[in-house]
């Protein structure tokens, strides 16, 4: 199990949370935490996210959140939770 951070910025839209929690669902991870804001129409949305390589590998996690990116028109970014603590480490 891989703790991870997902992020989601971009206009906001109908379907945003829907399509990412189906890929999330479809790849066997959990969604452990969610916090998201809408200022005027930008949506904005962080999850703690943990994968199950198992289920389904960390990069080919990234590659379906690249496709639902696209789709949507909106930046999709998910980093291992170590990584992202060290690069954000104050």
């Amino acid at each position: 199990m891989i703790k991870t951070v997902l992020s989601v910025l971009g206009k906001d839209r109908k379907g945003i949370v829907a399509t990412v929690a189906t890929t999330l669902y479809e790849a066997g991870a959990n969604i452990d935490d969610i916090s998201q804001t809408i200022l005027d129409d930008l949506f904005s949305m962080t999850m703690m996210v943990t994968v199950d390589e198992d289920a389904c590998g960390f990069n080919e996690l990234q590659e379906r959140l690249a496709r639902d990116s696209e789709q949507l028109g909106l930046q999709i970014t998910l980093q291992r939770e170590d990584v992202f603590d060290f690069m954000y480490k104050v």
